[in-house]
């Protein structure tokens, strides 16, 4: 099999790529040739034929004959390249005009900070809020003291961009404001650049398909393939960026914390002076005393009964001993 046969479509991606960088210079001037074309044709007396859109090789890859000479992985990139550069062109050409004002895509972030006596009334306070303006609580994170009430509170909310400042407002007149601050960036320009990186990015990939179609040699396979799956991955990075963008500007992001109230300490009650006088003071104090003996008594006792331990084990060994001593000393000498 000769390389006229082995490599057939690679001849039509330099035949395509060197049509399109044509196209893409040329584009500009086309529109204002056409006036003077058919000026010309009117004084001449002679009859000017119109003339269709080029056909545009990427499209259709079979239309131009094969090419026994190949390019690789570089005419690839270079038929990928003049192909965007005409998609763009294009696209600038036919798409209408547009409006003078244009919706602004904006990403708006708030934080509010309360303080409340009853933080749980102020929670309910906040969801009401959110729920007047079909919003959601996103995260939500609550402490509570030793008796389970609520002492303090987090709440992540989402609410349409749109009323995001009426939001904010409403917010700040649930309970005692400490703190309030907000933001928000347009990110129109970022949004529609993002857009247009994507649609051009999923036009590459079918073209880089239609090239995956018509080749016939693994070498090209191959090449074409590794085209596909980069650009593949490239698109769904975008995507995701893409989606990321309309969820950031379809929603506001605020953060409210509700702290509980600190208590002022209360002095304690005087204490009440009780009345020294009359019987039952009397018998009250009388008792006392002799309580207050009794525990005396009770603690000497205490204190002694070590003692008087002792004592007695010593005197069982030692009362006999005495005596006998005594007896001793008491009997009468015998007379000499």
């Amino acid at each position: 099999m000769t390389s006229a046969t082995r490599r057939p479509a690679l001849r039509t991606i330099l035949a395509t790529a060197a049509t399109l960088s044509v196209l893409a210079l040329t584009g500009a001037c086309g529109v204002g040739s056409d006036s003077d074309s058919t000026d010309a044709g009117d004084d001449g007396g002679g009859s000017v034929a119109a003339e269709g859109p080029a056909a545009d090789p990427a499209a259709d890859p079979a239309a131009e004959p094969v090419d026994p000479e190949g390019a690789g992985r570089d005419g690839i990139q270079a038929f990928d390249a003049a192909a965007d550069e005409a998609a763009v062109a294009t696209a600038a050409q036919a798409e209408p005009e547009a409006p003078a004002e244009q919706d602004q895509k904006l990403i708006s972030n708030g934080a509010v900070q309360l303080r409340s006596a009853d933080v749980g009334q102020a929670i309910f306070d906040v969801r009401k809020v959110v729920d007047t303006y079909a919003g959601e609580i996103e995260a939500n994170e609550t402490q509570t003291d030793d008796e389970g009430d609520p002492l303090r509170a987090r709440l992540q909310l989402r609410v349409p961009t749109a009323r995001f400042d009426a939001a904010m407002q409403d917010l700040e007149r649930v309970a005692v404001l400490i703190a309030s601050s907000g933001n928000t960036k347009d990110v129109t320009t970022e949004v529609l650049d993002k857009d247009i990186r994507v649609q051009v990015q999923r036009r590459s990939i079918e073209r880089i398909s239609l090239l995956l179609e018509q080749a016939t040699s693994i070498r090209d396979v191959v090449a074409i393939e590794a085209q596909l799956s980069q650009r593949q991955a490239d698109l769904a990075v975008l995507e995701k960026e893409q989606r990321y963008l309309a969820d950031q500007t379809a929603m506001a992001t605020i953060n409210v914390t509700v702290e509980r109230t600190k208590e002022k300490k209360k002095d304690p009650p005087p204490e009440k002076k009780d009345d020294d006088s009359g019987f039952f003071a009397g018998l009250a104090g009388g008792w006392d005393a002799l309580t207050t003996f009794g525990v005396g008594l009770a603690t000497v006792l205490g204190a002694l009964l070590p003692w008087l331990v002792v004592a007695a084990v010593l005197a069982v060994p030692g009362v006999p001993l005495l005596r006998r001593f005594r007896r001793k000393e008491a009997a009468p000498t015998p007379a000499a």
